[in-house]
């Protein structure tokens, strides 16, 4: 009889523990890590505000960027513009409101004589294809930039559209100030294949060796040779400029980046 009891003691000792180590088991199994960290989105809107710092000569940021392995690339700014450095060589940045949504990334410059840009944070190039696609809601003065081998000390190469029909080749260079630049002429012109007024144009520029060439509307207007300037590897970018008239309202539908 006394077996009969210890055994009955003990296989009610055993199912006791059972119990327990299931409880446990099922208590923790939902329970999220304290350690996991928070995800937050892009922002879709970027509204500058007043910076005196944002007028100076950018610095190469190192990249973070989940698009960081893509070299070549169509940016239509659906993830917002976390990958682009905004900066002014002329002007007050205050006076530049960014926006990406619905697969556009729209400039609004407030201000006359505003000369604003983005460079291409995640990636430096050599030779480079830069192919933009733009339309115009405002005032027929302004011109759109694009930019190869931007490089803080250096300088960089800029092709230059205005929207009335006239298009430049500059070399620019930040000043010894580090808040303004200048721009030498390279090569300048016109072409009645830019679309006037409220309307959409595709512009390319190519750096590759010494050459610089400028296309408008899938025909390239103007090919140069620069043997003056020894420009290697920099940032690409894109940019908008206000001039005597406003509104000045521009929006890039798509960015595409590839080998000349």
């Amino acid at each position: 009889m006394k077996q009969f009891n210890l055994i009955k003691v003990v296989i009610a000792v055993i199912a006791l523990l059972a119990t327990s180590l299931a409880c446990g088991l099922f208590t923790n199994a939902g329970a999220p890590s304290s350690t996991q960290p928070s995800v937050s989105q892009p922002s879709q809107a970027v509204t500058l505000p007043p910076s005196s710092a944002s007028t100076e000569a950018p610095t190469a940021v190192p990249a973070t960027s989940t698009q960081e392995t893509q070299k070549f690339f169509t940016d239509k700014f659906d993830h917002g513009i976390s990958d682009w450095s905004p900066f002014v060589t002329h002007g007050d940045i205050s006076q530049l409101d960014l926006s990406a949504s619905n697969g556009q990334l729209d400039f609004n410059l407030k201000d006359r004589q505003l000369w604003t840009y983005l460079l291409y944070k995640p990636q430096t190039y050599d030779d480079v294809r830069i192919d933009v696609q733009v339309e115009n809601r405002g005032s027929n003065e302004n011109n759109i930039s694009l930019i190869c081998r931007y490089n803080q000390d250096r300088g960089w190469y800029e092709v230059s559209i205005a929207n009335s029909g006239l298009y430049w080749i500059y070399y620019g260079k930040w000043d010894s100030n580090g808040t303004t630049a200048s721009y030498a002429n390279v090569a300048n012109g016109g072409s009645n294949k830019i679309h006037q007024g409220p309307a959409t144009n595709t512009y390319a520029m190519v750096c590759k060796g010494n050459m610089i060439s400028v296309s408008i509307n899938n025909s390239e207007i103007k090919r140069v040779t620069d043997n003056s300037r020894s420009l290697g590897s920099g940032q690409i970018g894109i940019g908008v400029s206000s001039f005597r008239l406003l509104p000045v309202e521009v929006d890039y539908d798509w960015v595409k980046v590839s080998q000349p």
